[in-house]
């Protein structure tokens, strides 16, 4: 293609003009089926310079949102005692906000969402040549990682490790511990899907052993420089977290928008990487990537429990939303079709290791500011019912709307175990319960509810 490219602009030298405007107009055609659009798409986003502060802005007004709505949300992330909250439209900053001396330069960790970052990382490392993610995992980390036998151990592939369907067991004691004795045979590698750190945490030293770098130098050369992105990786007992500044959260934000794409740099050229890594990456738990949840999908599982839950992760964002979600709600969101990052960081009421309650509540307020985009209702429609629970988080009683007194009712515990059963009146007193989130699920249609306990 390149000669007969050179062979073109040959013939167009000696021709006359309106000969050279036709070759010019075939040469561009060209350009065009070589250079796909998202090579151009950096043309509708704002990137900040790789150095310094400054970061162009946008007002809420010219966007015709809601601005008077801005206050109640602020009061949820203060109450919630958030450090940090900075939405992007079209890479500009429209909202960013600091809570109790927390500041633009100041430091918070990523918890679970910097588990999105490896999963680029990875993505890179694929594109270099220097691991599958379909190689078994013993290829880097060396034989007996697992006290699984020989054969469910080498069935364990990086790909498993981005999925979460190693197969080892959640269950035991410690599911942090990256330690041999706690890595457990539960299932066949791809046939169980579970929240298990610990394998995540191992995609560490795979990045190690294949690049020959340790992590933080890993980062900065295929992240770091290249984006104007600050932070480093430490370790905290078993667990690599991920330590930065709200704006640099943004940042990754941003280029996970532009598909790998930071202006003009193209850090991840493996289209089918992405595209992988923010699409369902099994069927056993559709709301999951490579690392990453996803909205949209028909059910999704949460932590520590194997119940599928109906419905959109968040019903009140965008159905192509994505998200970096970590404990104590340190939360990364994405949604191209708006191109719109929402990320918030700092500590939670609720304490889970994937904060539902507090990115469902944050995009209820944040639509009331977005005021001018249609938005699901946040109950959802089964067999032509509303079906909701109110108030949600709740202190001591819960009442189901949709339902009618003398439907059979099951709880269970945040473990999934079952709790009490048998309950046949919509209004439920739970005062006795500790603090925390429960399960409430409607037998007959098969439908289950996530209550908070404050």
């Amino acid at each position: 293609m390149g000669t007969n490219m050179i062979s073109l602009l040959n013939l167009a030298a000696n021709k006359p003009n309106h000969f050279k405007k036709i070759i010019h107009s075939i040469l561009w055609s060209l350009f065009i089926l070589l250079f796909p659009a998202h090579h151009v798409f950096t043309q509708d986003l704002y990137f900040p310079p790789l150095t310094g502060n400054q970061w162009e802005t946008v007002s809420p007004e010219s966007l015709n949102w809601c601005a008077h709505e801005i206050p109640a949300l602020f009061d949820y992330l203060n109450a919630e005692e958030s450090k940090a909250f900075v939405v992007l439209k079209d890479g500009k900053i429209v909202i960013e906000k600091y809570f109790d001396q927390f500041s633009r330069d100041s430091l918070w960790y990523w918890a679970s969402a910097g588990k999105t970052l490896t999963a680029f990382l990875c993505g890179m490392a694929q594109q270099d040549g220097i691991l599958k993610i379909s190689d078994p995992s013993s290829k880097y980390l060396g034989q007996a990682w697992t006290q699984c036998n020989p054969a469910q151990e080498n069935a364990i592939r990086i790909w498993n490790q981005l999925s979460m369907t190693s197969g080892l067991d959640d269950g035991v004691p410690d599911n942090h511990c990256t330690q041999a004795p706690c890595l457990l045979y539960k299932a066949d590698a791809g046939n169980r899907w579970a929240y298990h750190n610990a394998p995540y945490t191992l995609l560490r030293d795979v990045l190690e052993s294949a690049s020959g770098q340790n992590e933080n130098s890993y980062t900065q050369s295929k992240l770091k420089s290249r984006t104007g992105m600050k932070g480093l990786w430490f370790t905290s007992g078993f667990d690599n977290v991920y330590l930065s500044d709200a704006r640099s959260m943004a940042r990754f934000g941003l280029l996970i928008l532009n598909r790998g794409i930071w202006n003009q740099d193209t850090l991840l050229k493996n289209r089918e990487y992405y595209e992988e890594m923010v699409k369902p990456s099994q069927t056993l738990n559709p709301a999951y990537g490579y690392l990453w949840w996803l909205n949209g999908q028909k059910s999704f599982k949460l932590p520590g429990l194997q119940i599928d839950f109906p419905g959109y992760l968040v019903p009140d964002a965008p159905k192509d939303m994505f998200a970096g979600i970590g404990k104590n709600g340190q939360i990364l969101c994405v949604v191209p079709s708006e191109n719109l990052i929402v990320m918030r960081m700092g500590e939670s009421n609720g304490g889970d290791e994937v904060s539902i309650l507090l990115i469902r509540e944050m995009w209820t307020l944040l639509n009331k500011i977005r005021c001018n985009i249609p938005v699901r209702s946040t109950e959802i429609n089964i067999k032509n019912r509303e079906i909701s629970a109110f108030p949600n988080p709740f202190q001591s009683q819960v009442s189901l709307k949709g339902i009618e007194n003398g439907t059979e009712i099951w709880i269970y515990d945040f473990l999934g175990r079952l709790i009490n059963k048998n309950i046949y009146f919509n209004n439920i007193l739970l005062n006795d319960y500790k603090q925390g989130i429960y399960y409430i699920k409607i037998k007959g249609i098969n439908y289950t509810i996530p209550v908070w306990k404050l």
